[in-house]
């Protein structure tokens, strides 16, 4: 059997330096960065999506960063499938695939060669279950659920609405349950051999402090006038890029349904919650291997328990 091609994933939780890292690696191991962040493909967002700046790339190539326009709201299907492109691309070049990124469900997807469930947003099947949800309510899909998928809707929470619509969709478009597809796809072999590295602090308030101290940077950097831009754009009132962290929040502002200063604690206390949830999804990743920061992160030290690590996984 072919030996399965390497990516080198890095991982952790937001403002925790995954950026800096994966260029780091990037250039120690002759490889190009894949940005796997579901806010980063969006254009004209540098400043709320922590984008990476041309100076913070350091003239390593990076992918799927700025690749959509905000009106565009992109599934984690083609997110992985546009992804997928992008490191076939780098790994025929001969260079490494660095993954750097906190979207842990497309960062999975992509690793594993998942498949989505059939199902088309946007579809008559989607407008029909819209519908349906507008005139009567989330109780009779809910029951639909219960009866053709009693797994998807124990699972799944009554108030998630859109994962309720979507289960029902696949079974009605495809006559199959989105638990027997998501079974089968857990079932198959890895398409890639991902080596994690994942970047965490020893002290969770030493992160709280450095999400703070990033959010007031991304103020004074002007993420204020970039949520008034966004805002500004003829776009559906729940498209995807509005409702990123920090413009969500920015939104009252502007609407004039908050302070200025609540809101901007508002978005520190979203993010804060954010990393929780990634650290969370994270943790059951048993083949991360985790480098842990002190109060300060110390990239050279970082990168000497690094190539440690990578080098007795068979990165040379």
């Amino acid at each position: 059997m072919a030996e399965k091609p390497k990516l080198l994933c890095v991982v952790g939780p937001t403002a925790c330096g995954k950026t800096k890292m994966g260029v780091l690696l990037a250039r120690r191991y002759g490889g190009e960065v894949v940005s796997v962040d579901s806010m980063q493909i969006y254009r004209g967002l540098p400043i709320g999506t922590a984008a990476p700046t041309a100076e913070e790339m350091e003239g390593v190539p990076h992918h799927m960063v700025a690749v959509a326009d905000v009106g565009e709201s992109w599934s984690a299907a083609k997110f992985v499938a546009e992804a997928d492109r992008c490191v076939q691309d780098i790994l025929r070049r001969g260079r490494l695939p660095v993954l750097v990124g906190g979207t842990g469900l497309y960062l999975d997807a992509l690793v594993s060669g998942r498949s989505f469930a059939p199902g088309r947003a946007g579809g008559a099947v989607r407008r029909q279950l819209e519908e349906q949800l507008e005139r009567e309510g989330i109780g009779p899909l809910l029951e639909e659920l219960r009866a053709v998928d009693p797994q998807a809707a124990a699972r799944i929470a009554p108030a998630d609405v859109k994962r309720i619509l979507r289960a029902l969709e696949v079974y009605r478009e495809t006559g199959e349950t989105i638990t027997a597809h998501n079974a089968a796809d857990r079932a198959r072999e890895k398409k890639y051999a991902p080596l994690y590295l994942g970047l965490a602090f020893r002290d969770r308030a030493d992160l709280k402090e450095r999400i703070g101290r990033r959010v007031d940077a991304m103020v004074e950097q002007g993420l204020l006038e970039e949520a008034r831009w966004l805002f500004s754009q003829d776009l559906p009132r729940d498209c995807t890029a509005r409702q990123a962290i920090g413009y969500k929040e920015l939104g009252a502002f502007l609407r004039g349904e908050a302070a200025l200063d609540q809101a901007v604690e508002e978005v520190k206390l979203r993010s804060r919650q954010y990393a929780k949830r990634q650290l969370t999804w994270l943790k059951r990743n048993g083949e991360i291997h985790w480098i842990f920061w002190d109060k300060v992160p110390d990239f050279d030290k970082a990168m000497q328990e690094a190539t440690e690590i990578l080098t007795a996984q068979g990165l040379g």
